[in-house]
């Protein structure tokens, strides 16, 4: 930000003197610089806490003294315009992108909690790592040579999603001529227009909505539609559509593995169009990936755990008739497909020596199914 515009911004607000909010926002940057540099992919400003990182999933206190409500207050206020001030003591949240030269990206979410503000704060790298790097499915790299239907990427928050839906736009955009656009809340990763044409839309500033700035977008000529977060009917019906109408569409989801995410779709619509929706998903669902970031024993840092479904014809039939309760037996038995269920991934890394048993089981669909195929001498191999 401006330092001129932050000290004109920062005196009207908190009465503050020039001299002290340059070195509020100073101490800012610092200590997210600070979180760039131990690896950290969140920081905490909480009332009555030193910033807290969150480094590999654990939770870990800076050097610093706790800070004081108005601390905290003025350090996340250095970082915003006067107009994201009002909008944020208006609708008391707030989530936007940040960029700090020479460190990158951040997702800076402010709330209020019992009238004091504090933050959250997502750090988004500068450079994308390879589908290798970050352990991703072998799959992916057909997946991105689609050029219709729906790629679905999901998981519980922290999982790596927005990671994995940025490595796949990088892939497409490195690869083929094309138009891609996204709509993301906020953008995360600035990406570079290489083969392909890129247009990042982010909410409040570019767009009011996912939905809205998804009918817009069928307007603008797109190849290829990247959906931050279908949140709502509205957005999960426009992508659909646009999956359907010939445009590859790729998005995330906040749901545990594939079968619940069949189920979360069609569950978001009212009865009367749930079999439109079962037709629409059945016939434009290219994949699910669904992902999970757990701890390692064999180094330190995190590992990816995935699960994949193909729609594939036995797929396609079982959707169609809303049969989800067979999508595990047909993803257990589907490999030569690429597909596998989330506890076949968990047995292989514990296999590995990556992850733990108690890691293993403690994410896993079926405890029982990984402690009997890991059992010593087990002959079963039936998780695929």
């Amino acid at each position: 930000m401006d330092t001129k515009v932050s000290t004109r911004l920062m005196s009207r607000v908190a009465g503050i003197d020039l001299e002290r909010d340059a070195d509020t926002y100073k101490r800012f940057s610092g200590i997210l610089k600070a979180a760039i540099e131990t690896n950290a992919s969140d920081v905490h400003f909480v009332c009555g806490l030193p910033p807290v990182f969150r480094i590999d999933g654990e939770l870990i206190s800076g050097s610093e003294a706790p800070l004081r409500a108005d601390e905290v207050r003025l350090l996340v206020y250095s970082a915003l315009t006067e107009e994201q001030i009002r909008a944020f003591e208006e609708s008391l949240e707030l989530c936007v992108s940040l960029c700090l030269e020479n460190l990158g990206h951040f997702r800076l979410t402010l709330y209020f909690h019992m009238g004091r503000v504090e933050a959250s704060v997502r750090a988004c790298p500068l450079s994308l790592r390879t589908p290798q790097e970050l352990g991703l499915p072998a799959i992916i790299e057909k997946l991105v040579e689609k050029r219709s239907g729906l790629i679905l990427i999901t998981g519980p928050t922290g999982s790596g999603k927005t990671t994995t839906f940025n490595c796949m736009l990088d892939m497409i955009n490195r690869q083929r001529r094309c138009k891609i656009i996204t709509v993301e809340d906020p953008v995360e990763f600035v990406h570079q227009n290489r083969m392909s044409i890129i247009v990042q839309q982010q909410i409040h500033s570019d767009s009011h909505s996912f939905s809205r700035a998804l009918v817009h977008i069928l307007r603008q000529d797109p190849d290829v539609i990247g959906v931050g977060e279908m949140r709502d009917l509205e957005t999960i019906s426009t992508a659909l559509t646009a999956a359907e109408t010939g445009h590859l569409v790729i998005a995330t989801l906040h749901t545990p593995d594939a079968t619940q995410t069949v189920d979360r779709i069609i569950d978001a619509f009212p009865g009367d169009r749930q079999t439109q929706i079962l037709i629409q998903l059945s016939s434009s669902l290219q994949a699910i990936i669904a992902q999970q970031l757990l701890p390692r024993i064999d180094r330190e840092g995190r590992v990816l755990a995935s699960e994949v479904l193909i729609n594939t014809v036995a797929v396609r039939s079982q959707i169609r008739e809303r049969k989800i309760n067979q999508l595990r037996s047909t993803i257990q038995v589907g490999k030569s497909e690429g597909m596998y269920l989330m506890d076949r991934s968990l047995i292989d890394l514990y296999q590995q020596g990556i992850i733990s048993f108690d890691t293993a089981s403690s994410h896993a669909y079926s405890t029982e199914a990984i402690r009997a195929a890991v059992a010593p001498n087990s002959k079963n191999k039936a998780i695929n």
